[in-house]
Formats: structure tokens, C-alpha cells, sequence
């Protein structure tokens, strides 16, 4: 599978891209190489002015000049980007989609060119990891020549202790398997979300009211205030008011630990941007605000020491 596409200024067809599969590197500059390098015409641009390199789920960029540092913009974000610095190697760029600028102050055609990475890698499933890791500590207490000698001592004990079971397991069901025990206190959740929010609260709507023109591509919109959230949840939430809206907002700067914002940022502006950073609510979440989500435990943290309309 191609892992990075790039997407040279004017191309306007599959022919005039250059597709990289993992491990595979494509020079660039004024005068790349013929058929296997992007060459850029602008007369800023470097002879040779670097190289990317696909390493799967990202890629990395390297700057052959001496006195130029090139901008990688996320044309995503709110003016998210990194900068990579004249001689930099191996520069990891994280974007999926990406603006490569090799000339300072230029904006015209052949001084930049776009990058997709499309490629997207997840983890297996906590289940499967968890069943992966029980598998492997029986397979080491099998190859652990004490292991039958240890168990053997411990059937003894609870022999000769009849109520030695019940401690061990409250639940009546005996000993456990040994590894059992050892992924019993994270089989649960391995992988606790620093930030666990509950979709089925009303904080999650109210969040959810705030990154909505973000997430549906109006990045210039203004942040809601309390009133408009009040009538945009509505629908879902007939009970809201503004005094509602406004502990909510306050409940989630405390829940996810926001420090007091900036004089020129409201509170509901920073909830915004640290949602969206944290891909804490995805386009896919904006479903909630059309009911498309059930509500039926709406509220239990939110209530926490409030009002039940909150």
C-alpha cells in the first residue's frame, strides 16, 4: 500500500503524482533527477533542495540546503506547523495532510508542493492484547520448572484452610488461574483515556455544541456563546438553560484540567482548541446533537452536586 502521496503545484491527475510506498525515498529540488525526483522551477528553490522518505503511518523530510528553512503547514489546523532547519535529517512530519514551503515569503507555483498520508495504523484490540498477554504468562508458567511444585503447595494450603478459597476469591469460584491473577487489575481497561469523557452526558453535548462549526469546516467561525448553545441544544436536551450550559462548561474545564485561560481566550474558546488538539470530539460525535445517540444516563456527572436540569 502507498503509505505518502505527494501532489506537485498543477497537478491535476493520478499521472503527475508521486506515490511512495514504506521505505521508499523521492528527491526534490531545482534540478532533480529525470523520472525518479520532483523538480520545482522556481529559481529559489535549491538544485537540490531535499528528500522525503515514507516509513509507513507518516514520513520524514530532510533539507539539503545550507540557508533555508522550509515550512510544513497542516492546512487542517489553526496555523499548526513545524519548521525544518537548513541541514535537518529525518525530520518526522505527523500531518496527514501537509504544505511543504521552501521559499521564505514566496507564495507563488513551484516553491512548495503537498503531501497525503493517507495510511492510518491502529492497535489491536484491548481484548486481543489482553488475551495475548494471558497466553503468554501461561505459556511461561508452564516452561517454569517450579511452577508445578509451587501449585502443588498452594492446592495443599487450601486444603488443609477451607476458608483460604473464599479469601482468595470472593466470588466463590476458587483459585484463579496464575495468569488470571496478573491481568485481573488491567484487564478492564489497559489503556485508561487520560481524558474519559461520557458521550451519554450532557457535558459531551455541550461540548460537543462548541467544536461543531470547527468540525464541520468552518475553522473562522466564532465559538458559540451560552445563549446559542442553550437553543442549539434544545432539541436534545429540553430541559437546557443557560445556567445549565454554564456549569457545564465550567464542570468540563475542570474535568479535563484546562488552566485559567489567556484575557484575549475565553473559557468555551480554550474547551474548543483543546477538544479539537486532542481529537477529544471527532465529526463523527456531532451526531449526539441530532439525537443520533441515546441519553438515557444524560447527566450523571454533570448532576454531581447540581441542580437535576444540569
Amino acid at each position: 500500500m502507498f503509505s505518502v502521496i505527494i501532489v506537485p503545484d498543477g497537478c491535476r491527475g493520478l499521472e503527475g503524482q508521486y506515490r511512495l510506498e514504506p521505505g521508499h525515498t523521492l528527491r526534490f529540488g531545482r534540478t532533480a533527477p529525470t523520472g525518479t525526483g520532483l523538480a520545482l522551477s522556481h529559481p529559489a528553490v535549491a538544485c537540490a533542495a531535499g528528500e522525503i522518505t515514507a516509513t509507513g503511518a507518516f514520513w520524514i523530510l530532510t533539507n539539503f540546503s545550507s540557508d533555508q528553512t522550509y515550512l510544513v503547514e497542516n492546512p487542517e489546523g489553526a496555523g499548526e506547523h513545524i519548521r525544518v532547519a537548513p541541514g535537518r535529517a529525518d525530520a518526522p512530519v505527523p500531518f496527514e495532510f501537509a504544505r511543504v514551503r521552501l521559499c521564505a515569503g514566496e507564495a507563488g507555483a513551484g516553491c512548495g508542493f503537498d503531501v497525503l498520508a493517507p495510511r492510518h495504523d491502529y492497535l489491536a484490540s484491548a481484548d486481543s492484547l489482553v488475551a495475548g498477554a494471558r497466553s503468554r504468562a501461561q505459556r511461561a508458567a508452564t516452561l517454569r520448572p517450579d511452577a508445578a511444585h509451587g501449585e502443588g503447595n498452594r492446592r495443599a494450603d487450601r486444603t488443609e484452610d477451607p476458608s483460604a478459597s473464599m479469601t482468595e476469591n470472593p466470588a466463590g469460584g476458587g483459585a484463579g488461574d496464575p495468569a488470571e491473577d496478573r491481568t485481573q487489575d488491567w484487564r478492564f481497561d489497559p489503556f485508561p483515556r487520560p481524558y474519559p469523557l461520557d458521550h451519554s452526558c450532557h457535558y459531551f453535548l455541550v461540548l460537543a455544541a462548541l467544536c461543531e462549526a470547527s468540525l464541520r469546516g468552518d475553522a473562522a467561525a466564532p465559538v458559540p456563546d451560552v445563549v446559542e448553545l442553550t437553543e442549539r441544544l434544545r432539541p436534545v436536551w429540553p430541559d437546557a438553560s443557560p445556567a445549565a450550559v454554564a456549569w457545564n462548561i465550567d464542570y468540563l474545564r475542570l474535568k479535563l484540567r484546562l488552566r485559567a485561560p489567556d484575557a484575549a481566550e475565553s473559557v468555551r474558546e480554550a474547551l474548543v482548541r483543546f477538544a479539537l488538539r486532542f481529537d477529544l470530539v471527532q465529526e463523527a460525535h456531532l451526531a449526539v446533537l441530532d439525537g443520533g445517540l441515546a441519553h438515557a444516563g444524560a447527566g450523571r456527572e454533570s448532576r454531581a452536586g447540581a441542580a437535576p436540569a444540569y
